[in-house]
């Protein structure tokens, strides 16, 4: 009942992290004009997260064969090189801090541009159909360039909790990465945008640990991939088959063995048909290292193995938040105790953006964000705690309490963007905001964008085939659609 919503009201916000999530949310924000402070905390130097190509870094100590550790940490930069700008000017620091991203060299997205992007910025229009990872980066940051007063660069967030046991406000402790100089201040709402691509999850299969001891380096994860070149003349097993996976062990059949082990416990989107380059197997279920053997779960087994790349995904990881009770991070496998994706039941004025899986990212967020910046604004109102938890405990029990639980497959992430949507008009207006008092439009999904979504797979697997000419591709109707 419309009666038992409890409004918030907030008049400070800190949001972590200054990628693609992040800097929607500080746009939506400042759309209502009702935040005294809105602060952007990013420890790179500059906008667009992981979307900063770190070629030249390959190793960090977050990286263990096994990889089963969720917890992750606050990690300490590598300090790199700056790239001067075109004109050779430079502000006297020679060296800046740098977070390893899963970035690889050849990157392109798996998502079309006309379906990835926000609704106030078009992308190039000469870039191709799915664009390069420097053309995203780009394009993140152009996207953000009205809200840099607002970003605290080379800043990590090093732990956020309540102030007190009663209170709904937020103490957020900072350290500046160059005079490391700690820095604690109080907010009336954190939003979390930091992403969780950033601890690795290696399973621990029967002799992994021994097999890696014989072997140092043989075993990777998709985060350090970078290149195929690595891997010319090896016999190679790449270990999952989503979007990356599909992706690095195509690019790698060009220089290695073949055909390729491809190995897998389910079908996946992104597979159209295995080429003769790859051959199919199910899951590990041994390593073998005193003659380089490799077991598979139905018995078969490959010998002389030389390098094995788990693209199995990452666990979330908030290492900012380890005082928190409740703990939103358990195992690993999801955010614990959030409400339709996105709030902390327990205590609401702490958020999480882009948690959702098997999505389409940048939307996501700015439907979220719609949302958070109408409730934070005091424009919209949250359940009590009874229904916020009611809500986790049907979705554990739809989608799982794990490593499913924030899965959104095809057309689940349409209808939650439209319902975020919905959510979001539905605040009341106020005058003095864009769109007669309704405040800035959230995303809404039509038909083109529920038939793109649905056919995307299809559609990256013809531009892939296009081999060189697909760097030309524009529209969807160069590939046939």
């Amino acid at each position: 009942m419309a009666s038992e919503l409890i409004p918030l009201r907030a008049r400070t916000i800190a949001i972590i992290g200054a990628g693609p999530s992040g800097l929607v949310a500080a746009k939506y924000l400042r759309a209502e004009r009702a935040f005294d402070k809105i602060v952007l905390f990013e420890q790179r130097s500059r906008s667009g997260g992981i979307w900063n190509y770190t070629g030249h870094q390959r190793d960090e100590d977050l990286f263990t064969v096994p990889q089963t550790n969720p917890l992750g940490k606050n990690q300490d930069p590598t300090w790199c090189e700056r790239p001067r700008p075109a004109d050779g000017t430079t502000d006297g620091a020679q060296k800046e801090p740098s977070y390893l991203s899963p970035i690889y060299n050849r990157l392109e997205t798996n998502i079309p541009r006309g379906l990835m992007g926000f609704q106030d910025l078009d992308w190039p229009q000469d870039s191709q159909l799915f664009p390069k990872h420097e053309t995203v980066l780009k394009y993140i940051q152009d996207y953000g360039i009205d809200v840099q007063n607002l970003i605290q660069y080379e800043t990590q967030v090093t732990n956020v909790e309540p102030v007190d046991e009663q209170s709904t406000r937020w103490k957020v402790q900072t350290r500046d990465l160059r005079s490391e100089v700690q820095h604690v201040e109080e907010y009336d709402a954190v939003i979390v945008a930091n992403g969780h691509f950033i601890v690795p999850y290696i399973p621990d299969i029967p002799g992994i640990k021994a097999w890696n001891a014989k072997y140092p380096g043989s075993i990777s994860h998709a985060k350090y991939y970078r290149s195929p070149e690595e891997f010319q003349g090896k016999k190679v097993i790449v270990v999952g088959n989503s979007a990356s996976g599909v992706d690095i062990s195509t690019q790698i059949t060009q220089y290695s063995q073949l055909p390729l082990i491809w190995s897998s416990k389910s079908s996946s989107i992104f597979n159209t048909g295995t080429p003769p380059s790859k051959q199919e197997r199910p899951p590990i279920s041994n390593f073998l290292p005193s003659d380089r053997t490799v077991e598979f779960e139905d018995g078969s087994s490959e010998h002389d193995i030389d390098a094995i790349v788990f693209a199995t995904g990452y666990f979330y990881s908030l290492p900012f938040l380890s005082q928190l009770s409740p703990p939103p991070i358990i195992d690993g496998s999801h955010v614990n105790h959030t409400y339709h994706h996105l709030f902390y039941a327990p205590r609401p004025t702490l958020s999480f953006l882009a948690l959702p899986q098997r999505v389409i990212p940048f939307p996501i967020a700015e439907a979220q964000s719609a949302v958070l910046a109408r409730v934070y604004s005091g424009r919209l109102a949250l359940p009590p705690l009874p229904s916020m938890q009611a809500w986790e405990v049907a979705t554990a029990q739809e989608m799982g309490d794990g490593r499913n639980f924030h899965l959104m497959p095809f057309p689940k992430d349409g209808t939650y963007i439209n319902m975020l949507a919905q959510w979001a008009l539905g605040a009341e207006a106020r005058e003095g905001l864009e769109n007669a008092g309704a405040g800035k439009k959230p995303p809404v999904w039509g038909d083109w964008q529920f038939w793109c979504r649905e056919h995307f797979p299809t559609i990256r697997a013809a531009f892939g085939a296009l081999g060189e000419k697909r760097f030309g591709v524009k529209t969807l109707e160069e590939v046939g659609f």
